[in-house]
C-alpha cells in the first residue's frame, strides 16, 4: 500500500460572484522513500493539490470530493485539531518563498523549536537543541549561531535551508516540496536539491516536489505526474516520460526548452493562447484549445486517464511519441508551422565589430559603516572590481554568476541608477560619467531597463497606459496624441492587445507584465536594453514567448542586449558571447558556443556542471558536484584569484598573484585562470 493515496481529488474556491474549480478528479499515490514530482505551467494545479493535502487553502477554499489517505488515514476525515497534529509531524512543508514563510519577528531556532515543543511537548532547552541538530542535518554553517539570527540575516539559500529544517524538526514521513528553488541561483540550487536527495535516504521519507522546471525534476523524481487545469493528463516513471511524452501539453512543454535550439538557433516552441477559466472549464479536452492535435472530437468528449501499459497513463484521444501513434494527418503540418527553423546565429552575422557600451577597468565600492549616530566607515564591499568588456551593435552578451557575483550592479551602473566609483563607461563614443547633466539625461533615452520583478516595478495604483506614458512625458517626446500613437504601437510589438491599456498591473499574469516591462523599455526607442533576469520567474512556456519576443524585436529595430542572468540554458539559447562574473570580477568571456563547449575556467565549468538538465539519464550521470562551498565575503576577498578558495585546481600562486585575462583562440575567447583547463594558443 503506499503512504500517501490522493483518489478523485476535487477542491472548489467561492468567489463573490463564481466558483473556481481548482482541482477536478486528482489521483496520485506515492511510496516510501520514493519521489513523485508534480509539473506544470502555472495555475495548472500543482500547488494546489499540496495545499489541499495539507488543508491550508486560501480563504473560499474547500475540498469537495475524494480522499487523501497517509498511510491508511483519511486526512480529510479529520478535524482541525486532529490535522494540526498531523501537519508538521506526520507531513512536512517547504515553501515556495522562504521570505514571506518565516516570521521575520521570530529568530529561526524558536521558530523550529516553536514546532518541536508543539508536536513532542519537550522543554524549552530540549526544543532549542533539536533546532540546532536539524540546522546541522541541513548543513547550516555554525548552526548553534545561525539558531540566533533572524530570517533577514540569512542569504536566500540559508533561508531555504531553515525552511527545510523547520519541515523536518519531527522526522515526518513525507516531505512536500512546493518549488523549493525557484529564487536560487544554480549552485544553490543543486545544494538544495542534494540535500532534499539526501534526508530522504537518511530518513526514508516520501517526497513531492512540486516545480515547473523540467531540468530539475529529472535527475530527482522517480515518477512524474503532469498536471494542465486542475487534472493530471499524464503520469509514468520518470525515464519514461522523457523518452517517450505520450500527451501533447508534455511535448509541447518540452518543445519549450530553449536547450533544445541552443545549437541551432530556431525559435522556441510558444504554446499558443492561454489555459481555461476554471470558473467554467471547457467540455472536452480542457487543453484542446492550445493542441496542435485537436480535433472535434478532443472538443466534444473528454478523454480518460488511460493508457497502453498500466505504467504509463494519459488522457490523448491521439498520443505522440510512439510508433503506433494515433496523431490525426493534419498534426505534422501544425508542428512544422509551430516550430519554424531559425537561421544559424552566428554572432559575424548578427553584430558589427564596432561598441556601442565600453566598460574600461570598472569599478564599485559600497561603504561599509558602524554606529547609529556618529557613522564610521569599517570596510568596503567589493561589488564589481576592475571590470572591461564590450556590449556591440546588435548583439547579445549574457552576464552570468551566482547571486552575488555583481551582474545586477553592472547593470545598474550602465542605466545611471550607480555612479561608479571608477572607471569608464564609454556610449557611443560618449564617457557617462564625464558629459553634461542635459547629454547625460539624453543618453539615458538609449539605455533601458527590463526589471527581474516587473510587478514591484510598476506604480499598482497606475493603469499601464499612465504607465507606459511616463518616460515620454519626462522625456518630452513630441506631443500627447503622438504618445498615445506612440504607445499603440509598441503595444502591437510586443503582442498585447490595446484594451489592455486600461487595466492595472495586478490585472495580468507574469507573462504579460514582463511584455508590459519590455514595452515600456521600448518607448523611448533604446539602442541598449540591460534585461536583468526578466525570465527567472516564469514558467517554461510563458519564457519561451518572452525570449522569441526579445529576439523578434533585437532583429526588427536592431538592438543590444546586456542579458543577465543565472539560468545558463537561457543565456546559452540568447547569447552571441558570454561573460562570467565571480565576485566582481570577470574571469571569462567568449563566444557562446565556445564558452559552452570549450570552458577555460574552472569556475565556468562548474557553474556548467550545475546546470540542471532535462535528460534523466544524462543528470543522474553526472559525477561532478560542481561549484562547492560557500561564495566568500565580498568586504574581504581572497587574494590573488579570488575562486582559489573553491577551486580545486587552485595552488600557492593562485593566493600570490592574480591571474590576467588571456586569449584563448582566435575567437576573443579570454579567461584568467593560472590552471586554465585548456592551454592558451602560442605564436
Amino acid at each position: 500500500m503506499a503512504l500517501l493515496e490522493v483518489t478523485g481529488l476535487r477542491t472548489e474556491i467561492r468567489l463573490k460572484r463564481s466558483v473556481v474549480h481548482a482541482l477536478d478528479g486528482v489521483d496520485l499515490a506515492v511510496d516510501a522513500g520514493e519521489t513523485l514530482g508534480i509539473v506544470g505551467e502555472s495555475g495548472c494545479g500543482k500547488t494546489m493539490t499540496a495545499m489541499s493535502i495539507m488543508q491550508l487553502l486560501p480563504n473560499g477554499g474547500s475540498v469537495v470530493g475524494g480522499s487523501v489517505r497517509l498511510d491508511g488515514r483519511d486526512l480529510l476525515a479529520l478535524g482541525p485539531e486532529e490535522m494540526d497534529r498531523v501537519r508538521g509531524n506526520d507531513i512536512g512543508m517547504i515553501f515556495q518563498d522562504p521570505t514571506t514563510s518565516l516570521n521575520p519577528t521570530m529568530t529561526i531556532g524558536r521558530q523550529i523549536s516553536e514546532s518541536v515543543r508543539i508536536h513532542r511537548r519537550v522543554s524549552r532547552k530540549e526544543a532549542h537543541q533539536r533546532a540546532v541538530e536539524v540546522l546541522s542535518l541541513v548543513g547550516m554553517p555554525s548552526p548553534a549561531r545561525r539558531a540566533l539570527v533572524y530570517p533577514h540575516e540569512l542569504s536566500g539559500g540559508m533561508r531555504q535551508r531553515a525552511m527545510i529544517a523547520m519541515a523536518l524538526a519531527n522526522e515526518p514521513k513525507l516531505l512536500i516540496a512546493d518549488e523549493p528553488t525557484t529564487a536560487l541561483d544554480v549552485t544553490v540550487q543543486k545544494q538544495i536539491l542534494e540535500l532534499i536527495d539526501h534526508l530522504k535516504e537518511q530518513l526514508g521519507m516520501a517526497v513531492v516536489l512540486v516545480t515547473h522546471d523540467l531540468g530539475v525534476i529529472a535527475g530527482r523524481a522517480d515518477r512524474i505526474a503532469v498536471m494542465y487545469a486542475g487534472k493530471v493528463v499524464e503520469t509514468t516513471g520518470t525515464e519514461a516520460l522523457y523518452a517517450h511524452p505520450r500527451h501533447p501539453y508534455t511535448e509541447a512543454l518540452f518543445d519549450s526548452l530553449p536547450e533544445r535550439f541552443a545549437h541551432s538557433g530556431g525559435r522556441l516552441y510558444s504554446i499558443p493562447g492561454l489555459p481555461p477559466d476554471l470558473t467554467a472549464p471547457p467540455p472536452g479536452c480542457r487543453f484542446a484549445a492550445r493542441c496542435r492535435y485537436a480535433t472535434e472530437r478532443c472538443h466534444a468528449q473528454e478523454p480518460p486517464l488511460s493508457g497502453d501499459v498500466p505504467d504509463h497513463r494519459y488522457a490523448c484521444y491521439f498520443p505522440v511519441g510512439g510508433a503506433g501513434s494515433d496523431a490525426p494527418p493534419t498534426a505534422v503540418a501544425l508542428v512544422k508551422d509551430a516550430v519554424p527553423a531559425g537561421a544559424d546565429r552566428a554572432a559575424a552575422d548578427r553584430a558589427p565589430a564596432e561598441p556601442l557600451l565600453r566598460i574600461d577597468h570598472l569599478v564599485k565600492q559600497y561603504a561599509v559603516t558602524s554606529g547609529l549616530v556618529l557613522r564610521r566607515t569599517v570596510g568596503a564591499v567589493s561589488a564589481v572590481a576592475d571590470l572591461s568588456l564590450t556590449v556591440r551593435r546588435g548583439e547579445t552578451l549574457g552576464l552570468v554568476g551566482e547571486s552575488g557575483c555583481g551582474k545586477t550592479t553592472v547593470g545598474k551602473l550602465i542605466v545611471g541608477l550607480e555612479r561608479p566609483t571608477s572607471g569608464s563607461l564609454v556610449f557611443d563614443g560618449q564617457d557617462l560619467a564625464l558629459v553634461p547633466r542635459a547629454e547625460r539625461r539624453r543618453l539615458r533615452r538609449d539605455v533601458q531597463l527590463m526589471f527581474q520583478d516587473s510587478y514591484a516595478a510598476m506604480n499598482p495604483r497606475m493603469p499601464v497606459q499612465s504607465i507606459m506614458r511616463e518616460p515620454l512625458d519626462i522625456h518630452r517626446v513630441d506631443g500627447r496624441d503622438e504618445r498615445d500613437r506612440r504607445i499603440r504601437e509598441i503595444f502591437d510589438l510586443v503582442g498585447l492587445p490595446l484594451t489592455a491599456l486600461e487595466r492595472y498591473p495586478h490585472e495580468f499574469s507574469g507573462g504579460q507584465r514582463q511584455r508590459i516591462g519590455l514595452a515600456r523599455a521600448l518607448t523611448l526607442s533604446p539602442r541598449l536594453i540591460v534585461a536583468d533576469e526578466p525570465v527567472s520567474a516564469l514558467d517554461v512556456s510563458i519564457q519561451s514567448q518572452v525570449l522569441n519576443l526579445m529576439r523578434d524585436l533585437q532583429g526588427e529595430l536592431g538592438l543590444s542586449y546586456l542579458f543577465i542572468s543565472h539560468d545558463l540554458s537561457v543565456v546559452r539559447y540568447l547569447s552571441d558571447r558570454i561573460g562570467v562574473m565571480y565576485l566582481g570580477k570577470l574571469v571569462e568571456i567568449g563566444p557562446a558556443p565556445s564558452v559552452y563547449a570549450r570552458p577555460v575556467h574552472h569556475y565556468t565549468r562548474g557553474l556548467l556542471d550545475t546546470v540542471p538538465v532535462a535528460d534523466p539519464v544524462v543528470e543522474r550521470a553526472k559525477s561532478s558536484r560542481g561549484v562547492a562551498g560557500e561564495l566568500p565575503s565580498a568586504i574581504d576577498p581572497p587574494s590573488g584569484c579570488r575562486f582559489r578558495t573553491r577551486c580545486a585546481a587552485a595552488q600557492e600562486i593562485c593566493a600570490e598573484a592574480e591571474p590576467p585575462l588571456v586569449a584563448y583562440g582566435p575567437d576573443d575567447h579570454l579567461a584568467a585562470c593560472h590552471f586554465p583547463l585548456r592551454a592558451a594558443p602560442t605564436g
